[in-house]
């Protein structure tokens, strides 16, 4: 029997209710050669009920549970079970759009040079019932593959549910690195770039990143620590000080955005411009919009600093 040509490996902790829309999202993909990997890391609500019936009715969904490790240790597991050509990675609480692993198929197809890719992402809030309203804002994907800096400073892949690998690549790099809960991903592509491997953007919005000031992914504090854990391992490739700027005015407007703590997104701003507040406003349109809205948002609604601000 012939491999699939994608692997879609999404980790599972306690996504009871947001891992159905996840799975229809990928099943209503218009490029239908793929499989699904599911990999429960210790759940303790009602994740493992929700995912059987998808893996009772479709033989292309495969889930196994296993005891809680960690995110980077249970995607490592899902690519040691894939057989596909291309690695599709998803987080339980973010969507696909429909097109998503066809255009990243024919981008790879187009460029077989390329060892990776990623697309625009549209950032969700929920409604009171979980589901999505609205995009709030877009990433952005600029010309070119990405370099060392760029990823370190304002990583436009952004998040693994964004990102699409081809499998040998993946096995060359050695995996994640475990231990890390908050910028494995970006310690990943940072090692990408700087071996000389090539990662490109697709400048379609293909990704719905469910936005949840309550999630780990909003944790931004552990984010900044992370970040300057994993800076430190390249300080001699990259301007540390400019890259934490620019990280430090990215993590502010995900604060705002995601309507996060007034007081956390001031912190946050103020840190940028302690580090470098030249690399702040390097961008003087973002830099300037940024720390207004870091210093007004406390009088202004959320609703209005998320729609203004994002």
């Amino acid at each position: 029997m012939r491999n699939p040509r994608f692997s879609v490996i999404i980790p599972v902790h306690n996504a009871e209710r947001t891992i159905a829309a996840t799975l229809d999202s990928v099943l209503a993909q218009t490029f239908t050669d793929f499989e699904i990997i599911l990999i429960d890391d210790g759940s303790t609500d009602g994740s493992i009920r929700a995912m059987l019936p998808y893996a009772g009715k479709d033989e292309r969904v495969k889930m196994i549970a296993k005891s809680q490790e960690g995110v980077s240790a249970t995607r490592n597991l899902g690519v040691e079970l894939a057989q596909g050509e291309l690695l599709a990675f998803l987080d339980a609480d973010d969507c696909w759009h429909s097109k998503k692993l066809f255009e990243h198929f024919c981008l790879h197809m187009r460029e077989p040079d390329i060892d990776a890719s990623f697309a625009k992402i549209a950032f969700r809030s929920e409604h009171s019932d979980g589901t999505l309203a609205q995009p709030i804002t877009f990433s952005t994907v600029g010309d070119g593959p990405l370099d060392l800096e760029t990823i370190l400073s304002e990583n436009p892949v952004c998040t693994t549910s964004n990102f699409v690998i081809r499998r040998t690549a993946f096995h060359e790099m050695g995996g994640f690195r475990s231990g890390m809960n908050h910028a494995e991903d970006q310690e990943f592509l940072a090692r990408f770039v700087d071996e000389g491997r090539k990662i490109v953007g697709l400048n379609h919005t293909l990704v719905d990143y469910r936005l949840s000031p309550d999630g780990l992914s909003c944790d931004y504090e552990a984010m900044l620590a992370g970040w300057r854990d994993l800076s430190a391992q390249f300080a001699g490739r990259f301007d540390v000080r400019r890259g934490e700027a620019i990280f430090c005015r990215y993590l502010t407007r995900r604060i705002l955005r995601a309507g996060g703590s007034a007081l956390l997104a001031r912190r946050m701003a103020f840190h940028g411009l302690r580090a470098d507040w030249r690399a702040f406003f390097s961008d003087v349109r973002r830099g300037a919009l940024t720390l207004s809205a870091a210093v007004c948002s406390a009088m202004l609604p959320q609703s209005v600093r998320t729609s203004m601000f994002a």
